[in-house]
């Protein structure tokens, strides 16, 4: 029953440009870097002694916020096709539990950003390849500056999945969702303990890993809040 949840989820999605959304986050990101780079190229590549390096730490300069900006937007969107279309009593109407409703929502929007971030190291590799940027192609830290935002960032998908499904009005969580990403963009100036600034994998030990494990960990207690809120409420 979970794999065709999963697959109703898909399909639901299918044509309501997720998939365009999915990609043009990380598109973006690597976009503003073609523009620096296209402009003052040969000044950028004079900052470090490793060009990759720099090249890598100016695109994680942009992940963070794409990144919160796509969550509010993809969340919002998902609560909205069920709202629109008075789906919810249908689809609870089906002999499946609200917990695995509430799953599947989660793992759909979970595995589209697993995916943008595929993308978003993807992209970087082809382009910091174009700008020949040198042989040695750091692809550890390739890897690390696409995916420790992601795990960092769960809390945030967690929230904004709940405000949005038990909202009346998807007002609330947009509106959550813009006080996120301001809070993201101006995360330098945030405590460590606020999930807004874990995806920027900036601490006061400068280790990012911190961010990584608080994240998977923060955001499964609100994930696990959400679903037993979610299956409480009467359905909308």
């Amino acid at each position: 029953m979970m794999g065709q949840l999963l697959r109703a989820e898909l399909l639901k999605l299918r044509r309501k440009g997720f998939w365009f959304l999915t990609f043009l986050g990380p598109f973006g990101v690597v976009a503003l870097q073609m523009v620096n780079y296209g402009i003052r190229k040969e000044y950028l590549l004079g900052q470090s002694e490793n060009d990759w390096s720099y090249y890598v730490s100016n695109v994680h300069s942009f992940t963070p916020l794409a990144l919160v900006l796509g969550i509010v937007i993809l969340t919002s969107f998902t609560a909205s096709i069920e709202d629109e279309t008075n789906a919810w009593k249908q689809l609870l109407a089906l002999p499946v539990s609200k917990l695995q409703v509430y799953l599947a929502k989660f793992t759909v929007l979970a595995g589209l950003l697993l995916l943008s971030s595929c993308s978003l190291m993807l992209f970087a590799l082809i382009h910091g390849t174009l700008l020949d940027l040198g042989t040695s192609v750091p692809y550890m830290e390739l890897a690390k500056y696409s995916f420790y935002p992601y795990f960092a960032a769960l809390p945030v998908l967690a929230l904004q999945l709940w405000v949005a499904t038990v909202s009346q009005n998807q007002g609330v969580p947009i509106t959550t969702g813009i006080v996120g990403t301001i809070l993201t963009f101006s995360a330098f100036a945030l405590p460590d303990w606020m999930p807004w600034k874990w995806p920027t994998l900036m601490n006061q030990w400068k280790e990012p890993l911190v961010n990584v494990w608080m994240g998977i960990g923060v955001g499964l207690l609100l994930y696990m809040a959400g679903m037993l809120d979610f299956t409480r409420r009467d359905v909308k």
